[in-house]
């Protein structure tokens, strides 16, 4: 049976969310998908989760996976809003204990605000093989952009590769967050390029420039030919001077203070305070 995709677009943030699913069968994965939040007002937005809510109804499908490709720094997680709509394993790389570690420090956090139960369901192990709908599928371990990447290779046609890759003409992701690594990033990249040359990547974010429509979706093939960073013929030294360089010029994520301490809970809000309130905590002067 025909694996299927619908994708969908949280504008704000440019975040691709996708479920995958098959004809005939009623199991499908969402994976990414974005909760909406106004840091100017602390107020968060449900409609693009429930835009993929509605679309599993329509279809008739049941969420079996809720996967995230790594832990995102540009946009909260409602994994964990659509687990308690609809059901759904929420999952991720093993290696987010360590991304739980260090921004546990930086927030300085008990470790409980983490490690309870009711967080993330399981944790794939490095390339670990599972199944989607009935299709193969595997959590390819491809670190660099974080310490915690995976891209999801689905029934030997598909690779959801998160932030490892962009639209060629966009090239890779930052390396510069904690445990960051732009040698492992290169590595993480050749893996995905070493797929067939008809996989479709399916991209996690597109910043197009200007006169180029978005882009969801590029196959290998066209990522070896085109990409600025990792084409053929790319050599490690140079990528990671050019990763390097590039990185010294970037500001930091707009939400990556408030996302990644949701994220790291596998999108689950913080309990509410004495008086009823929810709160992010928010470190000043960090480096």
């Amino acid at each position: 049976m025909k694996m299927l995709v619908e994708t969908f677009l949280d504008t704000l943030t440019n975040t691709f969310s996708y479920v995958v699913y098959r004809q005939g069968e009623r199991k499908c994965a969402v994976i990414d998908p974005v909760l909406g939040y106004d840091f100017r007002s602390g107020k968060t937005d449900t409609s693009g989760a429930d835009e993929i809510l509605a679309f599993v109804a329509e279809q008739g499908l049941e969420i079996e996976w809720l996967l995230e490709t790594h832990m995102h720094a540009d946009h909260l997680s409602s994994a964990a809003y659509i687990r308690e709509k609809a059901g759904g394993k929420i999952s991720a790389s093993e290696k987010v204990k360590t991304v739980q570690a260090v921004f546990g420090e930086l927030y300085n956090f008990e470790p409980d605000y983490y490690r309870t139960d009711g967080l993330f369901d399981y944790f794939f192990a490095e390339d670990e093989t599972f199944t989607i709908a009935g299709m193969p599928a595997r959590a390819m371990y491809v670190p660099g952009h974080t310490p915690a990447d995976v891209a999801y290779v689905v029934n030997n046609e598909a690779a959801f590769v998160g932030d490892t890759l962009f639209a060629p003409d966009l090239g890779t992701a930052r390396c510069d967050f904690p445990g960051g690594d732009a040698e492992q990033l290169f590595k993480s990249a050749q893996r995905i390029l070493a797929l067939p040359a008809d996989t479709r990547l399916y991209l996690c974010h597109d910043y197009p420039p200007p006169g180029r429509d978005r882009t969801s979706v590029v196959s290998v093939d066209r990522q070896r030919q085109e990409n600025i960073h990792v084409s053929q013929g790319a050599d490690v030294a140079t990528f990671v001077k050019l990763r390097q360089d590039r990185d010294a010029t970037l500001a930091m994520p707009n939400l990556l203070l408030p996302s990644l301490q949701v994220n790291i809970r596998a999108g689950v809000l913080p309990e509410p305070a004495g008086n009823g309130k929810r709160y992010l905590r928010i470190p000043i002067d960090e480096e």
